[in-house]
């Protein structure tokens, strides 16, 4: 029995890499077509499996995420069947469609795929007909999700944009409720260089009579959304006004957090993550399901939110993965983002040195990164992301070298042997630590080589 089990289970893993396959030889997510038509036209083919079911939209430059998980969570501890996509994943493409707070099967990806690629290559042909691209990595990826949320099915689907907003393949569907992470400078290529050109790309999810949730954001990022939320009709919901992380403090494993949520207070949270941002992101996510779920006036049950908190989890975000030395990955892309790494190292870590293992993906602030990461004492071993992005690490090499000199900068091309120079260093010394970050693809690959190592093995 076990022997065919095993056989089946390959088989279907074997039909899921396909699929994967299938998707990477389109245009990939790290160039997007500002365009909607396209993806609606398929998912219009498939029946509107968009429509399946309600929609918790998400966007933001950082935290979306994790923000995006913790909301899924407190709906699955309510005691809905819940779907979410996230992007982009950091082992395996399944990562991205959840089901009920699992990555979706090999055998349900394969079997969907097989139902929409007809539709797909339909609409195929009508781009190619019309002078267009065909449909994108991201365009059909959003459309397989849909269908694999349709075929579960779920209660309610928590949607993480890929980039942007308002020409994101996920805002073919309607948000009933939409989610505004912190926003700040990211993709500026593609999103525009300020922070309100950006504010204004992203505040395209706001539907109709939508409920609206941000976070803390910058003036012109918030009169942005205040804009939009107006002309829809919808409703606003701020930080510090609406909603505000009352107190944390650190403890085991992460950190106690009380909240003011938007129809009532929950006091001494277990949240498992680290960092005032994640705090932060506890309270947008529990806002957004009251907002969801009661319209915003009525309370969430506190078993529900201790659960639904407690069962939270971030991959890559100041993740330890492993023990002897201590190593631990965080997916800070972003300025933004390297300055709240190096805020919640402080706080929750005693470590007096880093080994810092960098890599960057080419259309991000390496020097911005650089510089906030600049601030942990050791040596910086500089790599590449295995993308066809990646910064070289020559040209990051140039960047580090500039700002913390040669003593402390270490090329290693590979990223494997940049892990086992720092885990070397980190071993030497007491309170020394190996941290990888810079990038998602980065973090995904480096979790892959210690889970294959064994590192985080006692």
């Amino acid at each position: 029995m076990s022997d065919a089990h095993d056989h089946d289970a390959t088989e279907a893993a074997d039909a899921a890499d396909a699929v994967y396959a299938a998707l990477v030889a389109r245009v990939g997510e790290g160039a997007p077509r500002p365009r909607l038509e396209p993806t609606r036209r398929a998912v219009e083919l498939l029946g509107d499996p968009h429509r399946a079911a309600p929609v918790i939209h998400l966007t933001g430059t950082n935290g979306k995420t994790s923000t995006s998980r913790m909301i899924e969570s407190l709906l699955r501890a309510s005691g809905l069947r819940t779907g979410l996509l996230t992007s982009p994943h950091l082992v395996r493409f399944t990562e991205r469609i959840r089901i009920d707070g699992e990555s979706v099967s090999d055998e349900a990806v394969a079997r969907n795929w097989e139902e929409i690629l007809p539709f797909v290559q339909i609409v195929d042909a009508e781009l190619e007909q019309a002078g267009e691209s065909p449909l994108t990595f991201f365009e059909v990826l959003t459309v397989l999700a849909f269908a694999c949320f349709a075929d579960a099915p779920v209660d309610v689907v928590v949607l993480e944009v890929g980039m942007g907003g308002e020409w994101d393949s996920t805002n073919v569907a309607d948000g009933q409720v939409a989610v505004f992470t912190p926003i700040a400078l990211d993709h500026q290529a593609r999103l525009g260089s300020t922070v309100e050109a950006i504010a204004r790309t992203k505040s395209g999810i706001i539907k109709p009579a939508a409920a609206v949730v941000t976070a803390r954001q910058p003036d012109a990022a918030l009169a942005v959304l205040e804009e939009a939320t107006l002309l829809t009709e919808s409703t606003l919901a701020v930080e510090d006004d609406a909603f505000a992380v009352i107190s944390r403090t650190v403890a085991v494993g992460g950190q106690l957090v009380s909240i003011r949520g938007l129809a009532g207070e929950y006091r001494e949270l277990f949240l498992p993550l680290f960092g005032a941002h994640q705090a932060e992101n506890a309270a947008v996510a529990i806002a957004a399901v009251e907002a969801f779920i009661g319209g915003g006036s009525v309370r969430l049950a506190d078993e529900v939110v201790e659960r639904g908190l407690a069962e939270a989890t971030s991959p890559g975000r100041l993740q330890l993965i492993g023990i002897e030395p201590t190593i631990l990955v965080d997916a800070a892309h972003n300025p933004h983002g390297a300055r709240a790494l190096v805020t919640a190292l402080d706080e929750f870590f005693d470590f007096d040195e880093f080994a810092i293992v960098v890599g960057v993906v080419d259309d991000k602030d390496a020097a911005g990164i650089v510089d906030t990461l600049a601030e942990l004492d050791g040596p910086m071993l500089v790599t590449a992301p295995d993308t066809e992005r990646a910064l070289p690490a020559a040209a990051l090499e140039a960047i580090v070298t500039e700002r913390v000199g040669m003593k402390r900068t270490l090329v290693v091309e590979r990223l494997d042997d940049a892990l086992e120079e720092a885990r070397t260093w980190a071993a030497e010394a007491p309170k020394r630590a190996v941290l990888v970050t810079g990038s998602i693809v980065l973090v995904g690959e480096a979790m892959a080589i210690a889970d294959d190592r064994e590192w985080g093995m006692a």
